[in-house]
């Protein structure tokens, strides 16, 4: 589920953890079939009580987990920034304009940093703010909408549905750099 390339590019920014010697208890299940379980999360929008074991990405809460310590550790942050670097160093992202946007959402379950919309009968709900590059300005916008879209192609994020304000977080930010991996490698 995860290119070689994309992996190439995480593993070393995961943190290793040492085994404990003195209560060893199981061995820790493999970095890449766990980010597999998070990813299926994040693309499918299933909740993770019905994470399927037989697909292979260990139990639920080892994903969850995983996916939080990761957010804490800076993971999803460090990929963020490293992937659009390689295309500014060769020009092919300008960085000197922005567009900057936001969208709403409904968040279901409420949970910090939610409140009442606007635009939908004061329902809860929470917003994503967008930053694209300023390929389209001059009344062009398509450019945020489609950031917008791109976002929302993970159904995890049409919908909030977690109420712990870090999983929202880190599901984000690991959205923002599969963006931007894909964008990279096409």
């Amino acid at each position: 589920m995860i290119p070689d390339e994309l992996w190439a590019r995480i593993e070393p920014l995961l943190p290793v953890l040492p085994r404990r010697t003195d209560h060893p208890g199981r061995k820790r299940l493999d970095n890449r079939k766990v980010l597999s379980g998070i990813l299926f999360v994040l693309y499918t929008g299933i909740a993770w009580e019905f994470l399927p074991q037989e697909l292979g990405f260990g139990p639920r809460v080892t994903c969850r987990r995983r996916l939080r310590d990761w957010h804490q550790a800076g993971v999803w942050q460090k990929l963020h920034e490293l992937l659009p670097a390689e295309p500014h160093a060769t020009g092919k992202l300008d960085r000197s304009r922005a567009v900057i946007d936001r969208s709403h959402i409904r968040a279901l379950k409420g949970g910090p940093k939610t409140g009442p919309s606007p635009v939908d009968r004061a329902k809860t709900g929470s917003k994503h703010h967008n930053i694209a590059d300023g390929s389209g300005l001059g009344g062009h916008r398509w450019v945020i909408e489609q950031t917008v879209a791109l976002l929302h192609w993970f159904r995890r994020l049409r919908i909030r549905w977690e109420i712990r304000d870090d999983i929202h977080g880190a599901f984000m930010t690991l959205a923002a750099a599969i963006i931007c991996w894909r964008r990279l490698i096409h």
